[in-house]
C-alpha cells in the first residue's frame, strides 16, 4: 500500500524592529505588493542561509557552494610541494574526468566550474588525496600532453563522481541542483516561502551623518551624509518539511532517531535564525511572538492567504494581537474546509500567557515545541498519535 507523504508545516509571526534584513539592488529594503498593499519582504534565500549555516555548525558538518573546487585543489597540491604545472594539470583533470565530455569550466581561471557545486567542504581534501593516489599517472599524462590539444581524462570518473555527489545533512534538507551530474541531484525536503509583513510597511528614511574625528584647518561638521531606508514589520514566515522526502534523502541507513533529531534541529534554527542584512546598524535580534506547527499527510498548507487583507492596528496600536487572531481564525477555517482526517498533530507556543484557540496543544518553550513537532512528524505513518 502506498504511504502518503507527510509534511511538517511551520508558521511564525515575528515582529522586527527597524531593519533592512534583505536589500534590493539599490540597497533599500525589499518590498512586495500583496492585497494591493506595500509589504516588507525578505527573500527565502536570505533567511535560509543562516538556518543552513547554523544547522551545519551544530552538526560539525559543513558544506559550501562554490565554483572554485579545481583552483582550491591546485592550491593545496602546491602547498604539498607539487610543481605548479602538475597541480594545474590535476585541477584540469577534475573537470575533464568527472563525466563524459567533462564539466563546463573556465580554463583561463584555474578551471573553475561554470556552475556552482554544493559539496561537503572536506571534499577538497578527498580530491587532493585522489590526485596523490594517481600522481604517477598524472605526471606521465602531463609529459605526454600537447598544450593545444584537448586534455584527455585520466582520473577515474567513478571515484570523482562519488566525491562530487557526496551529501551532508544540510544538503539532504535543502536539496542540491547538480545538472551536469544527475546522480548528485537532491530534491529539497525543505520548502521556504518569502517572509512578508502582514500589514502595510513602507520603507522609512533614516538620515544619518558621519563626523570627521580628525578635522584639518577650518573643517567642521560631517564628512559623510546619507539617507538609508528601514522598515518595521510583523512578518509572517512559513516553511514546510517533506518528511517522506527527507527520509529518502538520508538513505536506508538512517534511523528514525536520526530523522527526528535533524527535523528538531531544523525547527530550532528556523525559529531563531535571522538574516544578517545591516545587522551592525540595526541589531534586529527579535524572536517570534507566535510559532505554530501542523503535521499533515498528503499536502502542506500555508496560511499566507490569511493576510491578503492587511492587518490593521487598533486605536491603541500594535499589529501582533490582531494578527495572532487572524492566523488562528484561518487555521480554524482550513480545518473546516479540509477536515482533520489528514491532520496528524498541531500545536503552538509564544509570548501570550494563554493557549490560542484552534492552534492545537500549547507548549512551554520553543525547544519543547521543536521536540514535540519533530516527534509527531517522524512518528509511524500509520496514524498513531492523531488528535
Amino acid at each position: 500500500m502506498h504511504t502518503p507523504a507527510r509534511f511538517l508545516d511551520l508558521h511564525i509571526l515575528q515582529p522586527v524592529t527597524a531593519a533592512n534584513l534583505n536589500r534590493d539592488s539599490d540597497g533599500d529594503p525589499k518590498t512586495i505588493l500583496f492585497g494591493n498593499t506595500t509589504r516588507a519582504f525578505v527573500s527565502p534565500q536570505a533567511w535560509k542561509r543562516p538556518i543552513r549555516l547554523n544547522v551545519e555548525q551544530d552538526l560539525g558538518e559543513h558544506a559550501a557552494r562554490t565554483r572554485m573546487v579545481p583552483p582550491l585543489v591546485a592550491r593545496k597540491l602546491q602547498e604539498a610541494q607539487w610543481p605548479e604545472d602538475l597541480a594545474a594539470f590535476a585541477a584540469a583533470q577534475i573537470v575533464h574526468s568527472a563525466k563524459d565530455k567533462g564539466l563546463q569550466h573556465n580554463a583561463q581561471e584555474g578551471y573553475r566550474t561554470q556552475a556552482m557545486l554544493y559539496l561537503p567542504k572536506d571534499v577538497i581534501d578527498d580530491l587532493v588525496a585522489l590526485c596523490e593516489t594517481h600522481r604517477t599517472d598524472l605526471e606521465e599524462a602531463l609529459a605526454a600532453h600537447r598544450p593545444k590539444k584537448q586534455i584527455a581524462p585520466f582520473l577515474p570518473a567513478k571515484d570523482l563522481a562519488a566525491h562530487l555527489t557526496r551529501r551532508t545533512a544540510s544538503i539532504n534538507l535543502f536539496g542540491r541542483m547538480l545538472a551536469e551530474i544527475p546522480a548528485g541531484h537532491v530534491e529539497a525536503a525543505v520548502q521556504m516561502a518569502p517572509a512578508f509583513s502582514v500589514h502595510q510597511s513602507d520603507p522609512q528614511p533614516d538620515f544619518f551623518t558621519a563626523v570627521e574625528d580628525l578635522p584639518q584647518g577650518g573643517d567642521s561638521g560631517s564628512a559623510h551624509l546619507q539617507t538609508a531606508f528601514l522598515t518595521t514589520s510583523l512578518f509572517y514566515r512559513f516553511a514546510t518539511v517533506n518528511i517522506t522526502d527527507l527520509r529518502a534523502n538520508l538513505g536506508p541507513g538512517a534511523t528514525a532517531g536520526t530523522v527526528k533529531d535533524l527535523v528538531e534541529l531544523f525547527v530550532q534554527h528556523f525559529i531563531l535564525s535571522m538574516p544578517s542584512g545591516k545587522k551592525t546598524a540595526t541589531a534586529p535580534h527579535t524572536v517570534p511572538d507566535l510559532v505554530h506547527y501542523a503535521v499533515r499527510d498528503r499536502r502542506s498548507v500555508s496560511y499566507g492567504a490569511a493576510f491578503e487583507q492587511p492587518v490593521t492596528a487598533p486605536a491603541q496600536g500594535g499589529y501582533t494581537a490582531p494578527a495572532r487572531q487572524v492566523l488562528a481564525d484561518y487555521a480554524a477555517t482550513i480545518s473546516r474546509l479540509l477536515g482533520t482526517r489528514h491532520l496528524v498533530a498541531h500545536g503552538h507556543t509564544g509570548t501570550q500567557a494563554k493557549p490560542v484557540k484552534d492552534l492545537g496543544a500549547r507548549h512551554t518553550s520553543f525547544d519543547d515545541l521543536a521536540a514535540a513537532c519533530a516527534a509527531a512528524a517522524t512518528a509511524d505513518l500509520t496514524g498513531a498519535g492523531r488528535p
